[in-house]
């Protein structure tokens, strides 16, 4: 296969060849007219935050692996090829049903194995107070428990590489010990916590605070609070959700620039109502309202947010924006520092990296980003020409 693109880092033409599942050569290439004629090219999207798409959660009760299949290939339209299936808090039988289908998915399925590295457990060990819970269910909020983690785990077949919890609960800082010692990345997120806990997190092992700024009370003290903890830790990676409702400009421009963007990573964190039509739906005992402008907010209101309804390319695109993101910092953001934290192959438009490329044009003035082919381990997985 040969690709012929501008570069994203560089925006020459390159000439991009492709043998199995891997590139072979980038070499410079002579346009056959305007360069701006031609589209971009990139690494591949990896968001290690997506709970579900289109009505399917990956966490929910009666998960099945035709439905983390079909959940994982809607994704390729939207430039991803590799992503943590993220499961929020939920019951125990939930969360090791929705983890053994995704097992199942991935040992039948050669490019769901390559597209799932791991997977996201975000909670159920958080804090049980409105506003730092976010939209998590409370009854099955609970204290940490390495026990029914290595029971998760196992159930996974060790694809558990990420998980959020809230530092303050009970049992947390051991969890954190253990489950670093054991090769899991740990994140802070949707905490109420004080500077002390915190820090003790962070000296057990803890290198990342999920979407900052979010699942946070709507009024807090001006400081010191969780969030200025965080964002003051210099060993503390951050993401952010930068769908254009979660956070405004100015704060992802100082996250960005305090964190770097070496040290922040860009995710959709989509819901499993992302991509449904407008309307109410119900999930567990919380009412859910997908909006007509495509925000997804706790039903009877309109200012607290139950995850995204975006997508990761369009993520991308927002992110440029608000915070004056070259494209390759936007697109490494939300690809190449994932892969960095969570120790996983790093993939770049170079010979001899595994052939994830997202082909695409950029509308500055429109502020989008529309993905045209997807091509994941040297396959084509979406081309817009097809719709498939």
């Amino acid at each position: 296969m040969q690709i012929t693109a501008r570069h994203y880092a560089t925006g020459d033409l390159v000439g991009i060849l492709i043998d199995e599942d891997r590139i072979t050569e980038v070499e410079p290439a002579t346009p056959p007219g305007d360069v701006e004629d031609h589209p971009w090219v990139a690494p591949g999207l990896f968001d290690l935050q997506i709970n579900g798409h289109g009505g399917v959660w990956f966490g929910k009760e009666g998960q099945t692996a035709d439905q983390v299949l079909d959940t994982l290939w809607a994704h390729f339209r939207f430039g991803v090829t590799r992503m943590c299936p993220t499961l929020v808090t939920n019951s125990h039988a939930a969360l090791a049903g929705g983890f053994a289908a995704i097992r199942e998915a991935c040992e039948q399925n050669d490019w769901a194995a390559k597209m799932v590295p791991g997977c996201h457990l975000e909670g159920p060990f958080i804090s049980p107070e409105d506003g730092p819970r976010g939209a998590h269910a409370r009854e099955h909020v609970r204290p940490a428990d390495w026990d029914e983690f290595q029971e998760l785990q196992q159930i996974s077949g060790n694809r558990i590489r990420l998980v959020t919890l809230a530092p303050e609960v009970d049992g947390a800082i051991e969890f954190i010990r253990k489950a670093v010692a054991s090769g899991v990345v740990i994140a802070i997120g949707h905490t109420n916590a004080e500077e002390e806990h915190i820090t003790a997190a962070v000296e057990a092992g803890a290198i990342l605070s999920t979407h900052l700024g979010n699942g946070a009370h709507g009024v807090i003290r001006r400081h010191p609070n969780y969030i200025w903890e965080q964002l003051g830790n210099r060993k503390l990676w951050a993401s952010i959700i930068t769908d254009g409702y979660h956070l405004p400009a100015s704060v992802v421009r100082v996250i960005v620039d305090t964190k770097t963007p070496e040290h922040t990573i860009i995710t959709c964190d989509a819901a499993g109502l992302a991509g449904c039509p407008p309307g109410v739906y119900q999930e567990g005992a919380i009412g859910v309202e997908v909006l007509e402008d495509g925000r997804i907010v706790l039903a009877g209101q309109t200012q607290l947010l139950a995850g995204s309804g975006s997508a990761t390319h369009d993520c991308v695109a927002n992110a440029m924006d608000m915070a004056g993101l070259t494209m390759q910092q936007a697109f490494d953001m939300a690809g190449r520092n994932p892969a960095r934290l969570l120790g996983f192959e790093d993939i770049g438009v170079e010979p001899s990296s595994r052939a994830d490329l997202v082909i695409f044009q950029y509308r500055k003035a429109a502020k989008r980003i529309e993905i045209l082919t997807t091509v994941a381990s040297g396959d084509v997985r979406y081309t817009e020409a097809f719709g498939s």
